[in-house]
């Protein structure tokens, strides 16, 4: 595991170089950890999602390998930018759902019973997005915490070990997000 490590950090170097190839060995590498990332993601979602594990994997990786502005450190920089893209991939899909659904501006029609229920009951993405958007300009890291526990599903030991600081900074962060965004969703 440790050498996989070390061949992913030369890969993102040799990305940063404009290497041509590197992106594909690295996805390649990454693949299996990025689509068990989109699966514990998609979980999240409402029944009947219509984008698949497999497509958020492939949109949110092209995404952040066709980022020529920002340098790859390692591992965990790549990977903390990609539970950004998901989550920015879901935010999309939600708009373009929501504007077909409304028609583009269009008064809302309502649906059978039960689908109106749940979406009573469900975050919209959206709304989720502009909150943490807010809390971003609050307290970057812990709009980060919540970006990579809701939409990347690490664990809290996991999300120490990428932002660099200790399991209980982490469970403080995530806690005081959860009322935070709680107070700004209701």
């Amino acid at each position: 595991m440790e050498d996989d490590f070390g061949e992913i950090t030369l890969l993102l170097q040799r990305m940063n170089a404009g290497e041509d190839g590197a992106s594909q060995r690295l996805f390649a590498l990454l693949y299996t950890e990025l689509h068990r990332q989109a699966e514990r993601c998609m979980r999240a979602q409402p029944p009947g999602h219509t984008l698949q594990a497999t497509a958020l994997v492939n949109e949110a990786f092209l995404r952040v390998a066709g980022n020529r502005v920002t340098g790859w450190e390692n591992r965990k920089h790549f990977l903390c930018t990609a539970a950004r893209a998901m989550r920015s991939v879901l935010v999309d899909h939600a708009r373009k759902k929501r504007r077909r659904k409304r028609g583009d501006g269009a008064g809302r029609v309502p649906l059978d019973s039960i689908t109106l229920a749940f979406e009573e009951r469900s975050t919209d993405l959206v709304d989720l997005d502009a909150a943490l958007q807010r809390l971003e300009e609050r307290d970057a890291r812990a709009a980060q915490v919540v970006t990579l526990r809701f939409f990347g599903g690490r664990t809290m030991p996991q999300i120490a070990e990428l932002l660099a600081v200790s399991v209980s900074t982490i469970e403080r962060d995530w806690d005081i997000s959860r009322a935070w965004l709680r107070r700004e969703l209701a």
